[in-house]
């Protein structure tokens, strides 16, 4: 971000800034030598709100496990890269510790690293997303009655 527009928009400042990240050795329960389930391991670090759902896409093919294909029960390390697609965000991510209990964000952010790459194409398919948002984005169900009358002088 330029100088410029941090100074004409100070809220984007605060956009650009990194979410805090507790230090690993502060982490409860975060073992950097340990191994655990992938699908665990994606609920543990709050890519997915539970574990199922996390299952569910490693079986269909969301998530890559060192450039290869995931299984559920594939057992995670440190060192471990991995490829998450979770709804429109895709991560790629350096497993650097394992805990098997769901901590709170910062906590959860310091068992994976971001690579600078993944996290630059996020920012930018979010500042793309914020400046043209898909048409049709804000319609609901059907048309009211004024809504159809628009359509139809439209046509």
């Amino acid at each position: 971000m330029s100088e410029h527009a941090a100074m004409t928009d100070p809220a984007a400042a605060d956009r650009d800034a990194e979410p805090p990240v507790t230090p690993l050795d502060q982490v409860p329960g975060a073992d950097p030598a340990g191994r655990l389930r992938l699908d665990k391991w994606l609920w543990a670090a709050r890519f997915f709100k539970t574990r199922s759902a996390a299952a569910t896409a490693i079986d269909g093919g969301k998530v890559r496990w060192n450039g290869g294909p995931a299984k559920a029960a594939r057992e995670v390390k440190a060192g471990d890269e991995l490829e998450i697609l979770a709804g429109e965000q895709r991560y790629t991510v350096t497993v650097r510790a394992v805990n098997p209990l769901r901590r709170p964000a910062p906590d959860a952010r310091a068992l994976y690293e971001e690579s600078a790459a993944s996290r630059d194409k996020r920012h930018t398919a979010a500042e793309l997303r914020r400046l043209a948002p898909t048409p049709g984005e804000g319609l609901k169900g059907r048309p009211t009655k004024r809504d159809r009358r628009q359509i139809d002088r439209f046509r």
